[in-house]
């Protein structure tokens, strides 16, 4: 039977595993940060009407530029944002991609600090782009001194900083953000996939925009709008960089289907959004209840919960999986993630780890379930 290393690869993709959480058949999912709830009748509807006005001329290619969509987009994230300040494609991963296409690539650098969104070093890797892996502070923030030390000494052609960030729920100061923008030479992309579930307060890199056209601003409908399925990411930015970015997208990126879909999500955002307060709820509850019984978590302005459960995370997760909880490990020693879903799954998750984080637990020597690599 052929393998990947039977095949002619790039020498720098060997040894590599796909990015993926366990898709497992069991009663509470709580590992991918999807929002539990279903997408409301209304929207169904309005969705439905959108895509079946689109059926009829499927023979044709849609509008390339998704200016219709774009416009959605600009009026929900306000901040005087137009059109021309917005760009969409399939999930903030495939925007994140087109970002490293036209401004990183071999030859080229982008930095990222750690423990923090795994896809960020695959993209890098399948854009041919050297990545630089550095760490946050020991309680998962990062200091402007921090960041600038480390741009100061790897120069990087791009740099992701994520507010708030996954695993940990960090929100980051504008001030490291400011910093940032003063010290790196190249791209500043700030990962806001998780910003609706910001506590009171917690400001946006949007704010940031004007008079700054190397920084870019990556968003999500997946989380929040509960749009997963629905594959739309968008990023704001000067319109330069919207025009640099359209050197490298492919034609016809977006389906027609899509554009309509998202459209109708966008236009009826209060409805989709009217579930961001029941989850931020449960996060809170998450925290509280674990602080309670002395477990140590970090801070979250995200739809999930990080929280330490020495000495091995990979035992006390099958511990949850054996309990019907799906929670995530993402390869970071000692830790893991939970989302924070509807109340009775939330209830589910907090009665298991009543049980398991009390209790102590053999370490597992099964690996495979560490599939997320900070």
């Amino acid at each position: 039977m052929t393998t990947i290393d039977d095949l002619p690869i790039r020498d720098d993709l060997r040894g590599k595993t796909p990015y993926g959480a366990p898709q497992l058949d069991v009663a509470v999912r709580l590992n991918t940060n999807e929002n539990s709830y279903p997408v409301p009748d209304d929207v169904v509807e309005a969705i439905g009407k959108a895509v079946q006005a689109e059926l009829r001329d499927l023979n044709r290619y849609p509008d390339r530029d998704a200016i219709a969509l774009r416009t959605e987009l600009a009026s929900y994230l306000g901040h005087g944002l137009t059109t021309m300040n917005v760009w969409a494609a399939n999930g903030s991963n495939e925007v994140q991609q087109q970002l490293l296409q036209t401004f990183a690539g071999p030859g080229r650098k982008a930095l990222g600090f750690g423990p923090s969104y795994s896809m960020h070093p695959l993209l890098a890797a399948g854009t041919g782009t050297e990545w630089i892996g550095a760490l946050r502070d020991p309680d998962f923030g990062l200091s402007p001194e921090k960041a600038v030390a480390e741009i100061e000494r790897h120069d990087p052609d791009l740099v992701f900083l994520c507010s708030p960030n996954n695993p940990t729920g960090t929100a980051l100061d504008p001030a490291v953000i400011d910093a940032v923008l003063r010290t790196a030479r190249g791209m500043v992309i700030v990962d806001e996939a998780y910003t609706e579930f910001a506590r009171p307060g917690t400001p946006s890199a949007l704010a940031l925009l004007p008079g700054h056209p190397r920084l870019v601003v990556s968003r999500t409908m997946s989380k929040a709008f509960g749009f997963a399925g629905g594959r739309l990411g968008y990023l704001a930015a000067d319109p330069a960089v919207v025009d640099a970015v359209q050197l490298v997208r492919l034609p016809y990126h977006l389906s027609s289907i899509t554009q309509a879909a998202a459209r109708a999500a966008v236009v009826h955002r209060a409805s989709l959004l009217g579930t961001v307060e029941a989850i931020k709820e449960q996060r809170d509850r998450i925290v509280t209840t674990l602080r309670s019984r002395g477990t140590e978590v970090a801070d979250s302005d995200a739809n999930f919960v990080l929280f330490r459960t020495e000495p091995d995370q990979r035992a006390a997760w099958q511990a949850f999986l054996d309990r019907g909880v799906l929670i995530r490990d993402v390869g970071l020693a000692g830790w893991l993630r939970v989302t924070a879903g509807t109340e009775s799954e939330t209830s589910a998750f907090l009665d298991a780890a009543e049980e398991i984080l009390s209790a102590p637990l053999r370490g597992s020597q099964d690996d495979e379930r560490s599939e997320e690599t900070p």
